[in-house]
């Protein structure tokens, strides 16, 4: 069983425009649709495509629309009992695949609502295969709530898995190895956050085809002790670090159509291929073809494996990590 977290969950309302964008104009849509979202949603519903024993637990109570929408897509989930409903976000996609998202802050959470969400997560480290803490956190909610259920899962055999940005991650690193997690999936940017250099630079490097940025910066977190870094660097592809090796991943050529879930995608395909007991290589593999099937697909539909193509996927290993050159530091 694969379990996830997502502690700030959403209803992802998505608008298909007709025309580029405009401020302040009166656009039409061309279609609308509404998914159960949250990062950690997001996961549950790849693995469950996949046909993977998953749960989702999120905070949520009976008639909250967005648990009826997780029963309506067959996702088993447990709902904690909280004060509020979930928010609603909204994804403003263009023609030519440009995403805009406003998302709203989210309900908060009491503490009651916060020991049950970790209670029944630390109830099931024993049998699942993984645990999955995703996406930010409601407000009021401590930054470091994340370091908190990684320390409290170490002991079990589970592995967990952490994708965050901003202050949770952050408040994450600055507790490492107490803190670090089995595998740590950023983006360039939040790559860029965990490290103190120049994300920009790092992506620039990455999209150019030197990967050597980033894979220098991702061997620092390994350094930190965690297991692995699964970096996703956009069109670029990804790189993987950790302690045994290096694999770099260049993406199927695709056209893009939305970027929304596109990483929730990686980190689901990274542990599909994890728990079929594949090697770090071809777990790369399937986290770039999933990635990449989820950008070529409209608002936030998310990939079935029939929308995957692995074989457009190269992956390469690396001898020895690159040293971080100084400008970018």
């Amino acid at each position: 069983m694969i379990v996830t977290l997502t502690a700030n969950p959403s209803i992802d309302r998505t608008v298909q425009l007709e025309q580029p964008l405009q401020r302040g104009s009166v656009l039409r849509a061309h279609s609308t649709r509404s998914d159960p979202g949250g990062k950690g949603v997001n996961v549950a519903r790849v693995l469950s495509a996949a046909k993977l024993e998953v749960l989702a637990i999120l905070p949520g109570n009976p008639g909250d629309p967005l648990l009826s929408t997780l029963a309506d897509g067959a996702i088993p989930h447990l709902g904690v009992a909280t004060e509020g409903l979930a928010r609603t976000n909204i994804t403003v996609s263009e023609p030519d695949g440009t995403t805009t998202k406003i998302n709203e802050p989210g309900a908060a959470l009491s503490g009651t609502t916060l020991d049950n969400l970790a209670r029944e997560l630390v109830s099931r480290a024993d049998v699942a295969s993984w645990i999955v803490l995703s996406g930010s956190i409601p407000p009021g909610v401590d930054p470091g709530w994340y370091g908190e259920l990684v320390a409290a899962l170490r002991d079990h055999p589970c592995k967990v898995a952490v994708d965050t940005s901003d202050a949770p991650l952050s408040a994450l690193a600055e507790n490492f190895p107490l803190t670090a997690p089995d595998l740590l999936k950023p983006n360039g940017e939040e790559l860029a956050q965990l490290t103190g250099v120049d994300g920009n630079a790092l992506e620039n490097a990455a999209q150019e085809g030197d990967p050597g940025p980033a894979i220098a910066a991702a061997t620092l977190l390994v350094e930190r002790g965690v297991g692995a870094v699964l970096a996703t660097l956009g069109a670029a592809g990804a790189v993987l670090v950790t302690a045994e090796g290096t694999w770099i991943a260049t993406a199927p050529p695709i056209v893009a159509v939305s970027t929304v879930g596109a990483g929730d995608s990686s980190l689901a395909g990274y542990i599909l291929a994890a728990t079929a007991g594949a090697d770090p290589g071809e777990c790369l593999r399937h986290a770039v073809a999933y990635g990449s099937a989820a950008a070529s697909l409209p608002g936030t539909t998310l990939p079935t494996p029939d929308q995957v193509d692995l074989a457009g996927v190269t992956i390469s290993s690396a001898t020895s990590a690159p040293a971080l050159p100084t400008e970018l530091a």
